[in-house]
């Protein structure tokens, strides 16, 4: 594996050259230096140090003929994974940028640390994919660690638990190990009592209101300053119950003058009387999360987080107890928040709310982000980790399309989904003008593109079953039947139009039908599957003109339920 360094010396030495040939010159310090922070951001951090190396670069490439740049960039293109075309560098597959690493020989370790309060999302998935891909790129260990410790305003779901490993195995990434906070909560009370006896902790209770005026002048609540025995003394009342919600909280001594209002002696543990959906009424004083992460982090030996920077205060607050427990910090990296077009803001807690409130069917609703809800339409995984992997690790906020997901997606599904007519809001029409003594046998590829996997065969006399939306569209018109013939549509019939293959337009039709009901986003499609889709459960298919859809299962009426991926 190429070191972080070595990565980067390769970038500036493509964009360089890059440069160089386009425009027959010498490479433009600026043009280099814009293009190496576009692809990869976390070189800003240092580009001071990397000026000369840019320079030095720069200097050697000047002095190449142009038959050596053209080699040494080819050369440069199939080592990081893109590919030439029409003298345009296009990449090939996504890839994640080395790790910074303090120690090569110290094995990496990734983690996923979500409340389970929910299944995964899309958004949960882009960590799950790239804490894993780390840790496969480095034979590294990852981790799936539940953050449970809050029973009350972000109550855990009892099913989450068994869904999040799911759906990590699912995505690729079966976790090495599985983690419950709230099976430790003794471990973090002896850190706490730690603290208390090393003097970096206190109790305090001071109402709500009082600590905050305190702490927004910089000044120390009447409880700092107490003993340790006198800490210990309320922490015992704490641990045994003998104060209420909000009476009472530990806090961490830190810098009372620090310019964070945030920073200054936050509250690491409070009290909380509700029952939890796996420990029940066992605890009543819970770690806060920062505290509770912290000290897993350094249990786990994790080596690298990755986490959104809204989470700078967190890091900022566990380097608190880091420090006064002599431990090293895990390397960092933050990025920007994601979002997605079609969903806006939609969080776990308003998810839960719609499907308390019958908005949504439950977790698997199609109009839902979760991994539930594509799995059930058809997404692939494979799809899933390509457009994870091509949003990168960068510390902009991006705002994405799920047509960048559908893409991936039909890349890997078309050659495989075999092709059928669903024919929604059905108008059935009589064909005239045709001898319907007679049926006629039509045969039509399971994929086009692949005649050798067989045809599927459409039996006619003289009904066919078209869309409505066809109907209307193709009044007084000649249109072609795929497979079959053509005709003209009027009011209440069809008149046959003759065999001639023509410039026309060319609907899909049935000559009768299964039951279906399609499942989307967008609403419901009800009307007739062509015969043999009853046997393609659990398989996406292409419903012509119509979209890919997963065929899900037969209902006891023999109606086929089926759920649209997309376009």
């Amino acid at each position: 594996m190429e070191s972080r360094f070595e990565y980067i010396n390769k970038l500036i030495k493509l964009f360089a050259l890059e440069n160089a040939i386009k425009h027959k010159s010498a490479p433009n310090l600026n043009s280099v230096v814009g293009k190496l922070v576009s692809e990869y951001p976390a070189a800003k951090d240092n580009i001071k140090d990397l000026s000369q190396i840019i320079k030095d670069i720069i200097e050697e490439i000047s002095t190449m003929d142009e038959g050596e740049k053209r080699e040494r960039y080819a050369v440069l293109v199939k080592s990081l994974g893109y590919t030439i075309d029409n003298n345009e560098k296009k990449r090939k597959d996504a890839v994640l940028p080395p790790l910074p690493l303090k120690n090569k020989d110290q094995p990496v370790v990734m983690r996923i640390a979500p409340n389970p309060n929910g299944p995964a999302t899309i958004g949960h998935a882009r960590g799950i994919i790239t804490n894993g891909e780390y840790a496969r790129m480095y034979k590294g260990k990852f981790i799936l660690r539940f953050d449970d410790t809050d029973p009350k305003t972000k109550r855990p779901l009892i099913d989450a638990y068994k869904w999040y490993a799911e759906d990590c195995r699912w995505l690729g990434y079966n976790p090495d190990e599985i983690v419950i906070a709230s099976d430790r909560i003794p471990i973090y009370y002896e850190y706490a009592k730690k603290l208390i006896e090393m003097g970096k902790s206190y109790v305090c209770l001071c109402e709500k209101e009082d600590f905050k005026r305190f702490k927004d002048n910089s000044k120390p609540c009447p409880h700092r300053d107490q003993s340790v025995e006198e800490n210990l003394e309320y922490w015992r009342g704490m641990l045994s119950g003998e104060y209420k919600e909000g009476e009472v909280v530990l806090r961490l001594k830190t810098d009372i003058n620090n310019k964070n209002p945030a920073l200054r002696d936050f509250a690491i543990f409070r009290i909380i009387y509700e029952d939890h959906p796996r420990i029940s009424n066992r605890y009543c004083v819970w770690p806060m999360l920062d505290f509770e992460s912290g000290i897993e982090d350094h249990l786990l030996r994790v080596t690298h987080i990755i986490r959104g920077k809204d989470l700078i205060d967190s890091e900022r607050k566990q380097r608190f107890f880091y420090d006064y427990f002599g431990w090293e910090y895990p390397v960092t990296i933050y990025w920007g928040r994601i979002k997605i077009h079609e969903f806006g803001k939609i969080s776990t807690s308003s998810i839960k709310k719609g499907i308390e409130n019958g908005e949504y069917t439950g977790w698997d609703d199609p109009r839902l982000p979760t991994i539930r809800a594509l799995k059930k339409r058809g997404i692939d995984p494979i799809a899933i980790k390509n457009f994870v992997i091509s949003l990168r690790v960068n510390i902009s906020d991006i705002t994405i399309s799920m047509e960048n997901l559908y893409a991936e997606n039909r890349k890997i599904i078309d050659d495989k989904a075999k092709r059928y007519f669903f024919v929604d809001d059905p108008i059935k029409l009589k064909v005239k003008g045709i001898d319907n003594s007679v049926e006629k046998h039509v045969k039509i590829p399971i994929h086009p593109n692949f005649p050798e996997r067989g045809y599927r065969e459409l039996n006619f006399k003289d009904v066919v079953f078209i869309t409505s939306k066809d109907y209307n569209k193709y009044m007084n018109s000649i249109v072609r039947l795929k497979g079959l013939f053509n005709v003209r549509i009027d009011k209440n019939e069809v008149y046959y139009a003759g065999d001639e293959i023509k410039d026309l337009p060319i609907i899909h039709w049935l000559p009768s039908g299964l039951k279906m009901r399609v499942i989307s986003p967008e609403g419901t499609y009800n009307g007739l599957g062509e015969e043999g889709l009853e046997n393609s459960i659990d398989e996406v298919v292409q419903l012509e003109r119509f979209g890919y859809a997963r065929i899900d299962f037969v209902d006891k009426d023999g109606e086929i339920i089926a759920y649209f991926t997309h376009k």
